[in-house]
């Protein structure tokens, strides 16, 4: 690593460039908000007239741009700019990072600073902040030193990650369009032609509550996979944990079955299909009821009728609770909710077009978890030339 050099941040980035002034040239901004971007994924801009936009709508980007949220690092909210509108403004939340590229890759730089090394670091210089919310200033970036090989190995590092960030990517798209197709054959077979000879019934006549409970404490040594809600919210990934670092009983989680979130349903829908991959350690959190078919067959058809919006919508309706921020449907809301008892041939007509579909999107979740693995893995190894590109 003879050929690495360090460097302080000062002398290679500069932040908060430029924002929004009297000469600003449009009429209209494309608003980005730190709660908008999450891990370089953005969830939504916003249109505003340039009268009406929020007070925190000043931070001007450019092409190769790193945006970086300065409250609460460890929340993730930054993302790598590439071909923004020629109106986009970012929220004052962000701090903006400019890199002199001839020294500095920006990619490179986007690499170096999202690994989790880094992010605990900045987040734990927010932490001692004296604000009232732990927040890092542009100056603190600026400190951190960086060790950096010459200009072509940066651009072939950052290539590498690209491309699996890419894949990833690639993977999440497809899954985005098939869910919308494994819509679309549902309303097709069961809304719009549906029979008036089915009889009506309800969730309760194809499928059981599973509730057999677990208490990890009592297996403290024990290693279980953990469907929880965040790790719903995180990819749809089971996070795996010690029995003695769970703090309440648990459901065991069954193969071919569904998990339906009762807490907050009218605000996050949470319905996780589980198939065949299922560890004999699986975990799940009690907000989470388990619609387990009393027949697998009807298991994608539970699914589809589950979270079809209007009946999703109605069953979520049925929230109760005294606080506000955690409302919760009774079990008895999904397993009493009608639905109608189509029979076996039909479905089974049904599973030939729509199985092979989840099974798809499931094998795209393996490989994004898979790639997602190898990217945190590689990531910090090449960073500190571990591993060495030529």
């Amino acid at each position: 690593m003879s050929d690495w050099k360090e460097y302080n941040l000062r002398d290679l980035v500069i932040c908060n460039n430029e924002s929004v002034d009297k000469n600003y040239p449009y009429s209209k901004i494309i608003y980005l908000d730190t709660g908008s971007i999450t891990e370089n994924k953005i969830d939504g801009l916003q249109e505003f007239d340039l009268n009406d936009a929020p007070s925190r709508a000043k931070r001007l980007v450019k092409e190769n741009d790193i945006i970086y949220s300065t409250v609460r690092p460890n929340q993730l909210h930054y993302g790598f700019i590439e071909n923004p509108p020629n109106n986009l403004v970012i929220s004052t939340g962000f701090v903006t990072i400019t890199c002199k590229v001839d020294t500095l890759y920006p990619r490179y730089l986007y690499y170096n600073l999202i690994q989790k090394q880094t992010t605990e670091y900045l987040h734990s210089i927010a932490e001692a902040s004296t604000s009232a919310y732990p927040s890092l200033k542009p100056s603190d970036i600026k400190a951190l030193e960086i060790s950096l090989p010459p200009l072509p190995e940066q651009k072939a590092i950052a290539s590498i990650l690209s491309s699996l960030d890419d894949k990833i990517e690639l993977l999440h798209r497809q899954n985005e369009t098939l869910e919308k197709m494994t819509e679309t054959l549902f309303r097709k077979w069961f809304v719009e032609k549906a029979e008036e000879d089915w009889e009506e019934g309800a969730i309760s006549d194809i499928a059981f509550h599973s509730k057999e409970s677990i208490n990890p404490q009592n297996l403290h040594s024990k290693l279980f996979v953990h469907y929880s809600l965040p790790s719903f919210d995180s990819a749809k990934e089971p996070i795996k944990d010690l029995g003695s670092e769970i703090r309440s009983s648990k459901y065991k989680v069954p193969q071919y079955c569904i998990l339906f979130s009762k807490l907050n349903p009218h605000k996050d829908k949470r319905i996780w299909l589980l198939l065949d991959n299922i560890d004999d350690n699986a975990i799940c959190s009690t907000e989470f009821q388990i619609v387990k078919p009393k027949n697998k067959k009807y298991l994608y058809f539970i699914l589809g009728w589950l979270s079809y919006n209007d009946n999703y919508n109605e069953i979520a309706s049925g929230v109760g609770g005294t606080s506000g921020s955690h409302q919760r449907i009774n079990p008895s809301t999904i397993f009493d909710f009608n639905c109608p008892i189509v029979p076996i041939n039909y479905i089974d007509k049904y599973n030939c077009v729509i199985q092979p579909i989840f099974e798809k999107i499931n094998k795209n979740r393996t490989q994004i978890i898979t790639i997602t693995r190898l990217r945190d893995s590689l990531l910090p190894r090449l960073m500190s030339g571990e591993i060495r590109v030529s």
